[in-house]
């Protein structure tokens, strides 16, 4: 990807860079992807990677939970380095299992039933929210703007380590108005940007900065990738993923559908700019491009669609500690397995294939239409492979 130039229609709010400091190893670039309290997830991954200290943090991207993560993780780097990040990121989550319903609903354990048991599609208090949240807006509903989560990060962020801090952050929000993504970074990093990248506007009222609407960054960038590739020098970039690219089977139910409608459309963007990517690569690999004006990045990631796979989205709005700390576990894990498996790439090589892992390939796509459909697949099929 180029250095010079933004993605078209997108807007960087320009702010000074900054070298982060720096661990014994290469550096990297880490983009983090939000999901309410999934979010935890990526707070097991920080967790270990700031512990196994290898690794340089050149810049970071998040949107919502994970702009969340992002701004915490730079308030304790900049008091006190690494263990200072980790340390901040374990007060900022317990803080909000302690706290209620930051993400919306503050729900039970049923741990009988795996981590499936959290989901809270079956709990009858959801149900009725679901309800209240399709008949009433949050200016109906809530119209002094009370809001539990700003509390919360306000205990946990230090808006002048956002802006001044070793941490060079981005992120994303989506402007109401246009539907445009705009990255916020250096002086314009406060407080009110990561609450507005979190800002789902069923749960929340817009958040106003300089006079402008903004909802949740995950419609437009979940996470932004770009901001990273424009304005860092790593090429290798680590993309912390939380939702789905995959779900077997067709949803049958009306709550099933929206949940999956939901998935696909805040993985839209990220989609997108993989797609982008690729073509660069392709391009760069046939000489095509000049090499010296274009990133050749090396990509990386940290997921778990196993673990994380029985969850549906009911279960982003349940802030129990013992999700939360179940979903902590977890992120360690899938760090722990990057680091044993696919850290010595970082520097050399992409450890995971784009074409396989976001852009459908052809094949793939037969395959599974054949498999639905026996004898009825013949031809080719539209759109892009």
């Amino acid at each position: 990807m180029a250095h010079t130039a933004g993605t078209a229609g997108t807007k960087i709010s320009k702010g000074p860079t900054r070298t982060a400091r720096r661990f014994r190893g290469p550096s990297i670039d880490i983009a983090l992807q939000g999901g309410g309290s999934h979010g935890a997830f990526t707070w097991g991954v920080l967790d270990r990677l700031l512990e196994d200290g290898s690794l340089a943090f050149d810049g970071v991207s998040g949107t919502s939970a994970g702009a969340l993560n992002a701004g915490v993780m730079a308030t304790g780097w900049h008091r006190g380095g690494a263990q200072g990040a980790r340390d901040a990121l374990r007060a900022f989550w317990l803080d909000v299992a302690s706290s209620g319903a930051c993400f919306g609903v503050h729900g039970n354990p049923t741990p009988w039933n795996g981590i499936a048991g959290y989901n809270l599609d079956a709990n009858p208090f959801f149900d009725i929210l679901n309800q209240w949240l399709r008949m009433f807006s949050p200016q109906q509903l809530n119209p002094l703007g009370f809001n539990t989560l700003r509390e919360v990060a306000a205990r946990h962020v230090d808006e002048a380590a956002l802006a001044h801090g070793p941490l060079r952050l981005f992120v994303t929000a989506t402007a109401v108005t246009t539907g445009q993504p705009e990255v916020f970074m250096g002086e314009r990093l406060s407080l009110d940007a990561l609450l507005a990248s979190a800002c789902l506007p069923q749960l929340f009222k817009a958040v106003e900065i300089d006079g402008v609407p903004y909802w949740d960054g995950g419609y437009t960038g979940n996470p932004a990738l770009w901001p990273l590739i424009y304005n860092t020098r790593s090429a290798d970039l680590l993309l912390v993923r939380i939702n789905p690219l995959v779900r077997p089977g067709v949803p049958d139910t009306a709550a099933e559908i929206a949940d999956r409608v939901n998935e696909i459309t805040f993985n839209a963007g990220l989609v997108g700019e993989m797609r982008a990517i690729h073509f660069v690569q392709e391009l760069l690999r046939k000489q095509a491009l000049d090499r010296r004006r274009y990133k050749n990045l090396r990509l990386h990631m940290v997921a778990d669609d196993d673990g994380m796979g029985p969850l549906d989205p009911s279960s982003k709005l349940n802030t129990d500690r013992t999700f939360l700390l179940e979903l902590h576990r977890l992120g360690r894990a899938a760090a722990q397995r990057w680091l044993d498996t696919d850290r010595a790439q970082v520097g050399h090589a992409s450890s995971f294939d784009i074409e396989g892992t976001f852009l459908a390939k052809r094949e793939a796509r037969m395959r599974h239409l054949a498999a639905m459909a026996p004898g009825k697949v013949t031809g080719g099929l539209p759109g892009p492979a």
